[in-house]
């Protein structure tokens, strides 16, 4: 069930830079390495509600409902035009300065784990990635389908505090310049808003 095949494949997925990934890194440049780990237990928490759905078959759900699909896509959208917004912003939730400014760890893992929570494609993601791993017994099935979830959420975590750590130690290489951060700040904009057209295109 916990197979190697399922490790790399979820190692390969989690690395790849997503939504979270970006957020985190963001918050690693512009506040440092706890707003980092805060950054990477939102998101990776925002996951669990997509695991429990395709466990329990409501990713099905989603997936039939066009309407259903459609509301939580144009909440996901907006949501990350707002992320943009707040990295272009002066003073904004995401703006990296090279003064230091200190958040609510709550509040960076409410919107972590929103980024993930407001995309439907993951619950359908899920449905597809686990069941090729499971035993195929169906008494047990649900359990496998957590147990292969817990993983996963355990791997994301890692690597998205790797990546965050990595984004704390070079903040100190680009506040010496105000230009650098400010690109950093349009790049950051740009990427959300590039995620949230991307989004905007996904089918159920």
């Amino acid at each position: 069930m916990i197979s190697l095949h399922f490790l790399l494949t979820a190692f390969v997925v989690v690395l790849a830079p997503g939504t979270g990934v970006i957020y985190t890194l963001a918050l690693g440049l512009g506040q440092g390495r706890q707003a980092a780990l805060w950054a990477a237990l939102g998101c990776t928490f925002g996951i669990l509600p997509h695991l429990a759905a395709a466990t329990l078959g409501l990713a099905a759900v989603l997936h039939s409902s066009a309407m259903l699909f459609q509301i939580v896509k144009i909440a996901g959208v907006l949501y990350l035009l707002y992320l943009a917004w707040q990295a272009l912003k002066s003073g904004g939730a995401l703006a990296i300065t090279s003064k230091r400014t200190t958040q609510s760890g709550l509040k960076i893992a409410q919107r972590g784990a929103l980024i993930n929570i407001l995309n439907p494609k993951l619950s359908i993601f899920f449905l597809a990635l686990l069941p090729p791993f499971l035993s195929g017994n169906a008494n047990s099935a649900s359990f496998e389908m957590a147990l292969l979830g817990a993983v996963f959420m355990a791997l994301t975590f890692v690597i998205f505090v790797l990546y965050g750590l990595f984004a704390a130690t070079a903040r100190d290489y680009v506040l010496g310049s105000e230009r650098v951060l400010a690109w950093l700040n349009r790049g950051f904009a740009a990427i959300f808003a590039g995620l949230a057209a991307r989004l905007a295109v996904e089918r159920a």
